[in-house]
């Protein structure tokens, strides 16, 4: 007999032992927003108002003006959605300015290729393809083609890491594009994905399930960065084996205890009981980082997380205030350094 969704969650939770902190969600009873958009139709032009959002515009063509169509639904809660798309005909596509999302597409039929400057990555059934939004020269795809797709927020990806290293992460994380979805990480892959897709449906368990649908979508999200390489596999390999020092875990444990009061290196080595340059030297050598860099992480978290909550009627300024921050000019300018983009184009999807 065929596993729910809540099963296999909970399957997951006790297998790896993984603590996850979005079952806050759960606890605080909020209300779970799912948003969906169905969308048929052989325009080129509506696909790229469909594919694009705010920030990373995607132009489409019909390649020799030869007929297209396309059928998809976009099923999105919070920082991950999913999709179910279907093309005919050949399509052209641009993406022309870094988008916000990682992107994995489980094809099922056809191929497609995305062009970079530098590289290709080639799309095809048998292989989990991974595009962490970067501008692209020209993509194709060929139809008929069907995917499944998964859009996780750069914001999560980077938080993820940021928790499981603790220390300060920025930028692109330069994940191995392809994961091969006959190996256990693949299958495992798939299988929450579809998951997820069927619960986040019509009268799907997880639209009734914030704790459910809060551990699946960690669950996605830690195993593609345990089991897929990328610039910081090897970090977090090294820190399973060297695990911090109890200083360094207690004064991040006094900077999240404490992030949204006014406090200094001096009271945060205060609270680890060491100096000031055991402290920092402690985060150098095992987060590569300094502290007051890490809890200019978590405060920037805190206000992203806010910010982007279809729930929140808070203004940037009462946020950024609300998180630590005095300068709203030199908030945004950190902001836009860490998720690409200005306070005010948080989106609340």
């Amino acid at each position: 007999m065929q596993k729910s969704a809540v099963e296999d969650v909970n399957e997951f939770r006790y297998l790896c032992g993984l603590f996850f902190a979005d079952d806050l969600v759960y606890q605080r009873k909020i209300p779970l927003i799912v948003k969906q958009s169905a969308f048929t139709g052989t325009d080129p032009d509506q696909l790229s108002e469909i594919l694009s959002t705010a920030q990373s515009r995607i132009s489409v063509a019909a390649l020799d003006n030869n007929p297209v169509a396309f059928r998809c639904n976009f099923l999105s809660a919070g920082a991950v959605s999913v999709a179910e798309c279907s093309y005919e005909g050949t399509i052209a596509a641009k993406r022309e300015a870094q988008g916000e999302k990682l992107t994995i597409f489980l094809p099922t039929q056809g191929n497609a290729i995305f062009s970079y400057p530098k590289k290709s990555i080639e799309s095809a059934p048998g292989f989990a393809t991974l595009l962490e939004g970067e501008p692209t020269t020209r993509s194709l795809l060929v139809g008929p083609r069907h995917h499944l797709a998964l859009f996780i927020d750069q914001a999560k990806i980077i938080g993820s890491l940021t928790h499981m290293l603790e220390r300060t992460i920025r930028g692109k994380i330069d994940i191995h594009p392809y994961v091969d979805l006959t190996s256990n990480a693949g299958l495992t892959l798939q299988h929450l994905v579809k998951q997820l897709y069927r619960g986040l449906g019509d009268d799907g368990v997880l639209r009734q399930s914030p704790l459910a649908l809060a551990s699946l979508c960690d669950a996605v999200t830690f195993l593609i960065l345990e089991n897929c390489e990328h610039r910081y596999s090897d970090q977090l390999a090294r820190d399973a084996l060297a695990p911090a020092p109890r200083h360094v875990k207690r004064a991040i444990d006094f900077m999240h205890e404490h992030v949204s009061s006014t406090i200094s290196l001096s009271d945060i080595a205060i609270a680890a009981n060491v100096s000031i340059r055991t402290l920092q030297q402690g985060f150098r050598q095992f987060r590569n980082t300094t502290p007051m860099a890490h809890l200019l992480e978590l405060r920037l978290v805190a206000a992203h997380d806010e910010l982007s909550d279809p729930r929140s009627t808070s203004t940037v300024s009462r946020v950024a205030a609300k998180w630590g921050f005095t300068h709203l000019g030199r908030f945004a300018a950190e902001y836009r350094k860490r998720f690409g983009h200005l306070p005010s184009q948080a989106s609340k999807a």
